[in-house]
């Protein structure tokens, strides 16, 4: 992993940023604002609520910070899925979601899983595509609606502690797509269009995650991320913590085609985000949001706010 370097920009530099809306920023990060322990953080944290200027909130008490480690930027998109499921297994719904069972070996791969049946009896919810419930796992989170008309939240709960491996690359590599139209959409399709090498190209990511029922999240309310509290369509990211601070206000410049220049809040993370210039959108719920978050595979920057001793320290090489 390449060194981190920290550069102090300033508000000006920040293309779009005057005509944000910073109360809507201001808002998302006070959801989160109380879940970041570091002291370096606590006065901005504390009078987050009470702030009535929302741009000059931040323009007092942060700095501009461009962490690279010369990667370049890379925005995707998640969502929450919406599907339909059961609690029981029949003829329709066969493919199961499982919570973690408490005694199985970490380490046993999704296949080792699928064809040893190791988390059998932990079935949560049934599915009726076996691609849907791959896609699950990628996303981290859902909604699976049931034959009576009720919904189901699902978050995330555990992993099996393998890597993720990313199955887009493995049809790039094999040269079944090239790597500007790889998407989720073509690798399902690809997938439903060849079952057998469909389902040994899934098997490749070894990765298996295992959710939880959400019984107390309201309806209106976005899935739950890393920081335990609900992420927001339009202004909540992924971002590798160990180079970007999870809760911190993060400008993002994405690029073309529907170019995007917004305030978001670090309040989540990935298994494929990984680096310091490279972010997730959460584009929200539901088939819509899937094809949007989908497309995303663009180039930009982000540049990520820091409270000023923070900025201050870094920029110095001060831990």
């Amino acid at each position: 992993m390449a060194k981190a370097t920290y550069h102090i920009c300033d508000f000006d530099d920040l293309n779009g940023w005057a005509a944000d809306d910073h109360r809507a920023a201001l808002d998302v990060f006070c959801k989160t604002a109380d879940r970041i322990t570091d002291p370096w953080w606590q006065a901005a944290c504390h009078l987050a609520p009470t702030s009535t200027d929302p741009r000059g909130f931040f323009e007092l008490y942060f700095r501009p910070v461009m962490v690279t480690d010369g990667q370049p930027m890379l925005f995707t998109g998640y969502f929450e899925p919406e599907l339909s499921g059961s609690r029981m297994a029949d003829a329709t719904f066969r493919y199961p979601v499982h919570a973690l069972p408490p005694h199985l070996t970490k380490g046993a791969t999704r296949r080792q899983i699928a064809e040893q049946n190791l988390a059998k009896g932990h079935e949560i919810v049934w599915l009726a595509d076996p691609v849907d419930a791959f896609f699950l796992q990628v996303q981290g989170s859902g909604r699976i609606r049931l034959p009576d008309g009720s919904v189901l939240r699902l978050g995330f709960a555990a992993k099996n502690g393998l890597p993720y491996t990313s199955v887009g690359k493995q049809l790039v590599a094999r040269g079944v797509v090239s790597a500007d139209k790889v998407s989720a959409a073509f690798i399902q399709t690809w997938v439903r269009q060849n079952p057998d090498a469909g389902r040994e190209l899934l098997w490749m990511n070894e990765s298996y995650v295992f959710f939880r029922e959400l019984a107390d999240l309201a309806a209106d309310d976005g899935p739950i991320g890393a920081m335990k509290r609900s992420v927001t369509a339009g202004r909540s990211i992924a971002v590798d913590p160990d180079h970007l601070p999870l809760g911190a206000p993060v400008w993002i410049e994405k690029d073309a085609p529907d170019p995007m220049m917004r305030l978001m809040v670090a309040q989540d993370t990935g298994s494929a985000i990984k680096g310091a210039q490279r972010a997730d959108i959460f584009f929200g719920t539901g088939a819509v949001a899937g094809a949007i978050a989908g497309g995303v595979k663009h180039n930009g920057r982000m540049i990520v706010l820091l409270p000023v001793a923070v900025a201050d320290r870094l920029v110095a090489g001060v831990t």
